[in-house]
């Protein structure tokens, strides 16, 4: 089944309802219903249609956050092309990059951007350049608004592609993970039932929607359960904040609820209301889920899953199937298997650090043009190998550990970064940190912390943190050199970007 379809059949009967009511921008509030999302999404579709491409085409869109852009989604869903969002701060070397590899029939930017994002697309053989704006602007809205407002959806089986996300490509170039259909309604539903979606709940959407967080789990989670959204097209904390009273569900990354946690109205009055908060797309600090549970009588949802899997794990939403525990990400999904293997592939027993690896409905089906690397990232027996570090606990939680890729092998002895870090997030005056490998002449490569000095009090002597670990982890651990630092560099979603680090400290213990 197209997953448009789906979607729409999840409409609630009363079509003239708000679906979207926007909490900022140009005439906020502005009230989409259930009927304007579907017209307008059968406008685009149409358009699409108009353009007699080539089944499966691709349409690469890089445009801000606007109603609009998401009706957009469901209209090239609906006409049976494939989507391929990109974030709206990639530049120009990174577009060509992706309009070279995709070979999008159509891409659609912002209006400020047709000037060079053209010049891109069309000599790599792109028919049709659109513009979007997130002031409904722009002449993909000018040339659908010529277009009938009904539209039957193109039928498509679940084994079919529905979108394509480019992984963050922080090692080498980004891959283009293949989303089928079946793959994203799959795991919508899962979630729809484990998260316990209820009749009347509403949804405060403030997370980006090029992305699998914002796109596909919190778009896909409210319109599958009929659920209305107050849309924020930027985060703001002071106007999410007093939102709260009116919603039921909120979804964030770590930063937007320490962003929350510096509110002085938060309170439980201002979330008498809510039902669930979500985190996800970054490791959420100890610290900021016990502040959470003190400051609101809440506790987070944390919980984990990929560009090439949407969700993989979660804790409990009901406290019939147990409780939400700071630090891990839950169980496996009904219907999704995990298990953490040792370098021989071999199944690890509770508590012991291995590789995770993840099978399901919900595993995508490949990189873009790039079979090899689909090949090698599989199992012989079908497991994605997802590139994670991991294990289960005693009681079955799951517990990442870090990337793969950042674990550092340090005069032979395999150390990692998550470990050394919940240390020093423990410590006076540390915020937060981030430890990355560098290379050493010694040692193959040394250990180096960046950390972040907690606001309103002494920063932190970086020996005296030395000194400190010394006497809580085995001596191949600590850290050669620790960094004391305003802020880390995260990308879009809330996530460390450690490849910076380390090439900013590459350096570091040359000769």
């Amino acid at each position: 089944m197209n997953l448009f379809t789906a979607l729409r059949q999840a409409f609630p009967a009363a079509l003239d309802s708000t679906a979207i009511e926007t909490a900022d921008g140009p005439g906020a509030p502005l009230h989409y219903s259930w009927r304007d999302l579907d017209r307008a999404s059968a406008m685009m579709a149409n358009l699409l249609d108009s353009l007699a491409l080539p089944a499966g085409s691709r349409v690469a869109v890089q445009v801000d956050k606007s109603v609009e852009a998401l009706v957009l989604y469901l209209a090239v869903l609906r006409a049976g092309h494939v989507y391929l969002p990109l974030n709206n701060g990639y530049q120009s070397a990174e577009i060509a990059y992706f309009i070279g590899n995709a070979e999008p029939a159509v891409v659609v930017c912002a209006p400020q951007n047709f000037g060079w994002v053209s010049q891109i697309a069309f000599p790599a053989g792109t028919k049709h350049v659109f513009t979007l704006g997130d002031q409904r602007n722009g002449t993909l809205l000018e040339r659908a608004a010529f277009h009938s407002d009904r539209h039957t959806p193109a039928e498509r089986r679940p084994d079919e592609l529905a979108a394509i996300l480019y992984t963050s490509g922080t090692t080498g170039r980004s891959k283009g993970a293949m989303l089928t259909h079946g793959n994203l309604l799959s795991n919508a539903r899962t979630l729809k039932a484990y998260w316990d979606w209820q009749p009347g709940d509403v949804l405060v959407h403030a997370l980006p929607i090029f992305h699998v967080h914002g796109l596909f789990v919190a778009s896909h989670g409210a319109l599958l359960n009929g659920s209305k959204m107050i849309w924020f097209s930027k985060f703001d904390p002071a106007a999410v904040l007093a939102r709260l009273p009116e919603a039921t569900v909120f979804m964030g990354v770590p930063t937007l609820y320490v962003r929350l946690l510096g509110e002085r109205g938060l309170n439980t009055a201002a979330c008498k209301n809510m039902r669930l908060f979500v985190s996800g797309s970054a490791p959420l600090l100890i610290e900021t889920f016990q502040d959470w549970q003190q400051r609101t009588g809440h506790t987070i949802l944390e919980r984990y899953g990929m560009s090439e899997t949407v969700m993989l794990t979660s804790n409990p939403c009901r406290a019939a199937d147990g409780q939400r525990r700071g630090g891990t990400v839950g169980f496996a999904l009904p219907g999704v298997g995990v298990r953490v293997v040792d370098d021989q592939g071999l199944t690890l027993a509770a508590g012991e650090v291995g590789h995770l690896q993840v099978k399901g409905p919900n595993v995508f089906k490949g990189y873009w043009r790039m079979p090899e690397k689909t090949a090698d990232e599989f199992t012989s027996d079908l497991w994605f190998k997802t590139g994670d570090v991991g294990k289960f606990d005693a009681d079955g939680y799951i517990h990442i550990v870090g990337r793969s890729k950042d674990l550092i092998i340090s005069g032979g002895y395999n150390v990692y970064p998550a470990e050394i870090e919940s240390v020093l997030n423990e410590m006076p005056g540390v915020a937060e940190s981030a430890v990355v490998g560098v290379p050493h002449p010694d040692f193959g490569e040394a250990v180096v912390a960046v950390v972040v000095a907690r606001p309103g009090v002494p920063a932190p002597d970086p020996s005296a943190l030395i000194a400190t670990l010394k006497g809580r982890i085995a001596a191949f651990k600590v850290p050669k050199r620790v960094f004391v630092v305003a802020e880390l560099p995260r990308n879009a979603m809330g996530k460390v970007q450690k490849n910076l680090l380390r090439d900013e400290h590459k350096g570091l213990f040359a000769g």
